[in-house]
């Protein structure tokens, strides 16, 4: 059942984007994401944070399959609920990292140096304060550092920031996170670049592309995207490159930005599980049918729209919402949508058929259609 979605590649940054620094993700968001997904755009989180940061925020979104785009650009994931720890590599970008380790500590002897292991944590000089970076930390020399190459290295010490110019010089990609924090990852290696890598792999128009984020390693990627969104709180050199401005992080900004992405309905009032179904219909445009699959339980392992396109049935958008649910929640759910189901000449409502599923979950099939 699982595919990509249709329609939009949309770039969320988290921290400050989708997630305030308390580590909140505002009920509207969470909402927006959801609904962003159903009318058959592409959700990708595109973070500076790795990947062990920013797994679980996926999985507070409930996104299971799709993509991530982590450490600044130099790692793509594949979300996927079968595989071992819920993703598979997709593209990692690693550099030899002596150059940049030597010229900090040249420049800052005290400078605490990381150096990232994907899925884990990192290896660090000296141990960083907790909160400070993303999983496990381990000591190690600073030869050890260097011995090998690798995808990001972090850099932390007061006022390093002033020193951005000079480490550039080496060739890596040095991005500030405010004047005691520098991230590195790889000669052009950036948000954009692994955005970039991501939509000629999706086949989506570089007109079809949507970016959303609040920092300055958001600005490679606000100026490739075909809509490039600056959060309201952002420092002024992301409010200057961004087509356009949304609100603050208080004011959920970024479910403003995806609500224009939907379709012109009205979904106030409705569950999450009937304003998806809506959604999807609704931007599925066209005959659609709701197919579901069953895991090992009555419990919905996934549910989907497809539409039919060319004589042929297609998917159009996953309902995320309905994960966990039941058939007849599904069922109840449509109807709160205030959608209609085809009928017999006896007047009979079309039913819940089931499909050759192969050794696959058991599928389920209902035609659906708009009111």
């Amino acid at each position: 059942m699982i595919g990509v979605a249709r329609g939009m590649l949309v770039a969320l940054d988290v921290d400050g984007t989708i997630m305030s620094s308390d580590g909140t993700i505002a009920a509207a968001v969470h909402r927006s994401v959801g609904l962003a997904r159903a009318a058959g755009h592409q959700i990708v989180l595109a973070t500076g944070r790795s990947l062990a940061g920013v797994l679980p925020v996926a999985e507070r979104l409930g996104l299971a399959d799709g993509y991530v785009v982590c450490s600044n650009g130099a790692m793509t994931v594949r979300l996927d609920p079968v595989a071992p720890g819920g993703y598979r590599f997709v593209r990692t970008e690693v550099f030899d990292l002596t150059a940049v380790i030597r010229r900090v500590l040249d420049l800052e002897p005290a400078a605490r140096v990381a150096v990232e292991e994907p899925g884990w944590g990192w290896r660090v000089c000296e141990l960083f304060e907790p909160g400070q970076v993303n999983g496990e930390q381990k000591t190690a020399s600073v030869a050890d550092l260097c011995s090998s190459p690798a995808t990001r290295l972090a850099v932390a010490a007061p006022g390093v920031a002033r020193h951005l110019d000079l480490l550039r010089e080496t060739g890596a990609t040095v991005t500030r996170a405010g004047e005691s924090w520098l991230d590195v990852t790889g000669p052009g290696v950036t948000k954009a670049s692994a955005l970039e890598v991501l939509r000629g792999k999706l086949d989506i128009p570089p007109e079809s592309t949507v970016a959303v984020g609040d920092s300055e390693n958001d600005l490679e990627a606000l100026e490739w995207a075909g809509r490039g969104i600056s959060m309201g709180h952002a420092p002024a050199a992301v409010l200057g490159i961004a087509d356009e401005v949304t609100g603050t992080i208080d004011e959920h900004g970024v479910a403003t930005a995806l609500a224009s992405l939907l379709p012109a309905i009205d979904t106030t009032g409705l569950s999450d599980l009937a304003a998806q179904v809506a959604v999807a219909v609704e931007s599925a445009r066209g005959v659609t049918k709701l197919r579901v699959g069953h895991g090992s339980s009555a419990d919905l392992a996934g549910a989907e729209v497809h539409t039919a396109e060319a004589r042929a049935w297609h998917r159009h958008a996953p309902i995320p919402a309905a994960v966990g649910a039941t058939m007849l929640a599904l069922t109840g759910a449509t109807d709160e949508a205030g959608l209609a189901y085809p009928r017999t000449d006896l007047g009979l409502r079309a039913r819940w058929t089931r499909i050759e599923s192969g050794n696959g979950p058991a599928l389920f099939e209902l035609p659906i259609w708009q009111r």
